[in-house]
């Protein structure tokens, strides 16, 4: 290999390296450090000098331009870096200075050209850039930043609950939701972050005096002792410098100090620049600017004051004001003909209308093919419920219901949309699953609902409105605040409107999750298990199996309110378990054995115990007799099974009123499906275990025997 392929290679592998932004970003702040340390030529000096004025002018055009803060969430640290940049060019000047009574170019123009050499007029000037920069801009910009920091961090609480409630309502899905959220999390970060880094500005501000004042004294010293100036030649060589070098170095401060103050007090949310913010809000009102413009022609007209100055400015400000006028008045017109087409092309039918409306009434009646999974409908008397300025916290606890049914049954609900149905009586909702209403209730904004949960024979004596408990159809009365603590004391339990709906609501959504859940729903719970464990696991798994079969053993354990959280276990079975057969009653029956432990933990009593009605060893062989071979179907005498419906009623209603919890029914389990599917329309609500799926520290007391008389012949 030769020396010119060699020097090639390592040139393409330097233009490699320089490509990534991190390790130039990160030399560069190497190099600003060592600025501090080692002496740099002159040349290099005034190079630099000049891309610090460059870079600060480009960070006050990207703050101008802007249309929101966080478009430039990398200010505070350019912020910081810029500082460090300018204190290290500062400790370079100054030891050029005292060492040769000489900076290089870029100060030296700025010590005898912009103030004309004279050092005291240059001092002044550099005293009035500190003053400005220190006490005015610095100082505003840094409590304008501690203010927003305080107040985006107060609202943040406030701003979380309105996306919840649009997340709810079904104005915004999860992804925006999502996006939202991140934004304001990064507006609290970037308004804190700037809270800290202002300080940065402020502090360049005073180390700026502290240098200067430094370098002039310390300057004169070394110019009479070691370079052997006389005083006046000492005087003027270093003020004209040591001025110039402040002047350089305060011009870039003062700009980003300005930026500053523009970033932070720019509103967030914009959608235009700041350039057409303020041409919409200063100079967009005829009236305002023509005022200004009499105002100043008036002045002009005094005797003593300058004439031409004010008759110009007031000139250009009355032809901007004639202008907008005329502008305005075109506008308005052209509104009021595009106000008149729209109505016409309204009322207008057949060859009249033209293709882009028959295109816009296509999109809306599309429109009107969308279907909500679940939404709910309230009268116009019960929309205080979803304002959070009169109280109302329904919109809150239907996203709590959101997350209690994701731990509960290990689904993720859509999104569920509420809105006011003026044709529902005013004390009305309704809960539409798939666009089809199921189930429907009345309350009352201004009352609470008192329940005798605990049967009580005490009457408190309450006037109010009889009711019945939408969700568990209890007796109930709807009373008036003020007649809350007598009902209390009595043992009812009173409940306000908010928790009447919401409880309603969780009871549908229990009874009707399978039929929530899609199989888009499946492929997200599917694909938020890969990022649990890994994509490769998981794969493995659905290696044998679809989405589709999935969601039908999904379907089969959420329609007995069996939570499918453990879906990597449900997984794992029905990955083993499908090589022995497709069939989903079978598989559905192997994947409840292997959730045992969750099966039972949703059935215990409050004493910890498995409270079980139990059937007979006969009605079990009778009930084996008549399952066919393949499982799917149920043949009973109808005598028989009227007895047993009658006993199985008779057998719950006494262990319930034994008890006071509700028991399940315990069988075998080739019958556990079968029987299931005879009482499930009668009791949908009483749990059907298996033998098999009590796990081993579970303590299971059966409390009564179901028994079915044999027929007299």
């Amino acid at each position: 290999m030769g020396k010119s392929e060699i020097n090639h290679m390592n040139l393409g592998a330097l233009a490699s390296l320089l490509r990534n932004n991190d390790i130039i970003m990160a030399i560069g702040i190497v190099i600003i450090v060592a600025m501090m340390i080692i002496p740099l030529p002159p040349m290099l000096l005034d190079i630099l000098l000049t891309l610090n004025i460059s870079l600060s002018v480009i960070i006050l055009l990207v703050c101008l331009f802007i249309k929101e803060p966080l478009e430039y969430s990398s200010f505070p640290i350019i912020l910081l870096v810029a500082t460090i940049f300018r204190l290290g060019l500062n400790v370079s000047s100054t030891r050029l200075i005292l060492l040769n009574g000489a900076a290089g170019e870029v100060i030296n123009a700025f010590g005898q050209f912009v103030v004309g050499g004279n050092y005291i007029v240059g001092f002044i000037i550099f005293i009035l850039l500190v003053v400005i920069n220190f006490m005015v801009i610095t100082g505003g910009a840094t409590r304008v930043a501690e203010v927003s920091a305080r107040f985006t961090l107060d609202s943040m609480p406030g701003k979380q609950l309105s996306i919840d409630a649009d997340l709810n309502s079904g104005l915004i899905n999860e992804d925006q939701a999502k996006a939202r959220r991140r934004k304001l999390e990064r507006e609290a970060d970037f308004y804190g972050t700037m809270d800290g880094a202002s300080k940065f500005v402020k502090g360049d501000a005073t180390a700026g005096i502290i240098i200067t004042v430094v370098n002039i004294f310390a300057g004169i010293v070394i110019g009479l002792w070691q370079m052997k100036m006389d005083i006046m030649t000492a005087l003027n060589t270093f003020t004209i410098l040591t001025v110039g070098d402040g002047l350089v170095s305060q011009l870039p401060a003062l700009l980003i100090s300005f930026s500053t103050g523009l970033i932070v007090s720019r509103a967030s949310g914009q959608e235009e620049s700041l350039s057409d913010d303020i041409k919409k809000e200063m100079f967009s009102n005829p009236i305002v600017l023509a005022i200004v413009s009499v105002l100043l022609l008036l002045l002009g007209l005094v005797p003593g004051m300058p004439t031409i100055p004010f008759i110009l400015v007031s000139l250009g400000i009355g032809w901007l004001a004639y202008s907008k006028n005329k502008t305005e008045k075109v506008k308005k017109v052209e509104e009021e003909k595009a106000a008149e087409e729209a109505k016409k092309q309204e009322n207008a039918f057949g060859p009249k209308t033209g293709k882009k409306k028959k295109k816009a009434t296509r999109e809306s009646v599309m429109e009107l093919l969308n279907v909500e999974t679940i939404e709910m409908e309230i009268g116009y008397r019960l929309v205080p419920l979803l304002d959070v300025e009169q109280g109302g916290d329904l919109l809150e606890r239907i996203a709590q219901i959101r997350r209690q049914t994701a731990l509960d049954l290990g689904i993720v609900l859509p999104s569920i949309r509420v809105r006011d149905n003026l044709q529902l009586p005013p004390n009305s909702y309704q809960i539409k699953l798939k666009g089809v209403p199921i189930e429907s209730g009345e309350v009352y904004p201004d009352r609470s609902l008192a329940m005798n949960a605990g049967g009580s024979d005490n009457d408190p004596g309450i006037n109010g409105i009889s009711a019945i408990e939408p969700a568990f159809g209890l007796p109930a009365i709807w009373i008036e605040d003020k007649d809350k603590e007598i009902a209390e004391t009595y043992g009812y339990t009173v409940v306000s409107p908010s928790a009447v709906i919401s409880t309603h609501l969780t009871e549908v959504i229990k009874k009707n999750a399978a039929e929530i859940v899609s199989r888009s729903d499946i492929q997200q719970l599917i694909d938020n298990l890969k990022k649990e464990v890994s994509e490769e696991y998981v794969a493995d798994l659905m290696k044998d199996l679809t989405v589709a079969e999935v969601q039908q053993i999904i379907y089969n354990l959420l329609k007995e309110r069996v939570s499918v959280r453990d879906l990597k276990t449900i997984l794992e079975v029905l990955s083993l378990q499908s090589r022995v057969s497709k069939n989903a009653d079978y598989l559905t029956e192997q994947v409840r054995q292997a959730l045992a432990r969750s099966i039972c933990k949703q059935n215990l009593a409050d004493t910890g115990e498995l409270l079980a009605v139990t059937l007979a060893p006969d009605v079990e062989n009778t009930i084996a007799q008549g399952v066919s071979p393949d499982g799917t179907s149920l043949t009973l005498d109808p005598e028989f099974t009227r007895k047993l419906m009658d006993n199985l009623n008779s057998e719950l209603e006494r262990a319930i009123s034994t008890s006071g919890n509700q028991p399940v029914l315990l069988c075998s389990s080739p019958i556990r499906l079968p029987f299931r599917r005879l009482i499930e329309r009668t009791y949908p609500q009483i749990a059907v275990m298996s033998y098999n799926e009590i796990s081993n520290n579970v303590k299971a007391k059966s409390i009564g025997v179901v028994r079915v008389a044999a027929a007299r012949t």
